[in-house]
């Protein structure tokens, strides 16, 4: 395949270039490609998105744990140019969610779908004090022992696990597990000092920044902050237009920049589909347009896609472009370590990509392992 006339993100920025692709997989320019050529003037040509953090589309959520509702979330999510997936549990006792690593470490990518490279074990290891949407009555001591068994489950497919570090155990859990995989401050009370232990101590990822955890302040200034000091690590950001302001996005890029800011859609099963009422974590959500809510008010998770996000940080909230697609291709890759075959248009790279409309950046094509979606 090659790709011809259009503007290419690669090492960071744009330029005029061809893109070159063989058996799957992007090629040198210039060399060996395949006999397809795809015309992209008057499109940016970006890596395949990168989702980190959500929950289900289309009428289907992670937790249902059945092929079919992993297959319509794959196809649904490469659809928009989200080509890499990594869903989030929710808060749910162990049996439920083993069955959920079981399914997902037998599924198997359809053609046409996104590829499941990993899981966000979202719950239960967090406060009751900011449960959010997930459900308090499966909240969990963190434990180690526990997650091990999960892990073997899913076959090493968690690549993020929440935990309080404020909560009992939590401490003594990053210290068990940090090395295996990315442990993230989430749903937390947690203060700058004890964020900043957890980080210390091997923590290395903070959950949809600014959404349940206490917020910037001068005299108590909380996990944020104490994440802004501590360069490992990277913060997830929900540019839906709903969950933050956009100047408070816009703060984030500034305060940790764009090598660290990963865009996550925190999606639910409402996201491709009309209003009406819907489910989170077994618990009712409503749904009017952008905003998902519990019937308590509570936002439930977003009713936007990753590329609707990417777009409206653009747009709407002032973030170059750049950087919008950093934070959802590249930087993501990097944090669940599949960045050696997601996350750019690189020679050996999976050959993922999308060309957006340069006026308006709707997706006008998805190119899926080297091959028309």
């Amino acid at each position: 395949m090659r790709i011809v006339n259009g503007t290419v993100f690669a090492d960071g920025a744009f330029a005029q270039r061809e893109v070159h692709a063989v058996g799957g997989r992007f090629a040198e320019a210039g060399g060996e490609a395949d006999g397809v050529v795809i015309e992209a003037q008057g499109c940016y040509v970006i890596p395949g998105l990168v989702d980190v953090h959500f929950h289900g589309c289309v009428g289907h959520d992670f937790c249902d744990a059945t092929t079919e509702a992993y297959e319509a979330i794959a196809r649904y999510e490469a659809s928009r140019g989200v080509t890499a997936i990594c869903p989030a549990t929710m808060t749910y006792p162990e049996e439920k969610l083993a069955s959920i690593m079981d399914a997902a470490r037998a599924f198997v990518t359809p053609e046409d779908g996104a590829d499941l490279v990993g899981i966000n074990m979202e719950g239960p290891f967090i406060s009751p004090d900011k449960i959010g949407a997930q459900n308090p009555a499966y909240l969990h001591r963190a434990d180690a022992a526990m997650f091990a068994r999960l892990q073997e489950r899913a076959g090493g497919l968690v690549k993020i696990v929440d935990i309080a570090p404020e909560e009992p155990g939590g401490m003594e859990f990053v210290d068990a597990v940090g090395e295996s995989v990315r442990v993230s401050i989430a749903h937390t009370c947690a203060d700058y000092d004890a964020a900043s232990e957890a980080f210390d101590r091997g923590a290395r990822h903070l959950t949809h920044c600014y959404n349940a955890m206490p917020g910037l302040h001068h005299r108590k200034p909380g996990p944020i902050a104490a994440a802004a000091d501590h360069p490992a690590v990277t913060p997830e950001l929900i540019a839906d237009g709903v969950h933050i302001h956009p100047s408070m996005v816009r703060l984030a890029f500034r305060l940790f920049g764009d090598d660290r800011m990963i865009l996550i859609s925190d999606s639910m099963e409402a996201t491709g589909l009309e209003d009406g009422e819907y489910r989170l974590g077994g618990q009712p959500v409503t749904v009017r347009g952008n905003l998902a809510t519990l019937h308590d008010g509570t936002i439930a998770g977003s009713a936007t896609d990753l590329m609707a996000c990417l777009r409206t940080a653009v747009r709407d909230m002032g973030i170059p472009l750049e950087s919008a697609v950093k934070a959802a291709s590249a930087n993501p890759a990097r944090a669940i370590g599949v960045d050696v075959d997601y996350g750019a248009i690189a020679p050996g790279k999976v050959a993922s990509c999308v060309l957006l409309d340069q006026e308006t950046l709707e997706v006008r094509l998805v190119i899926l392992r080297g091959t028309v979606l």
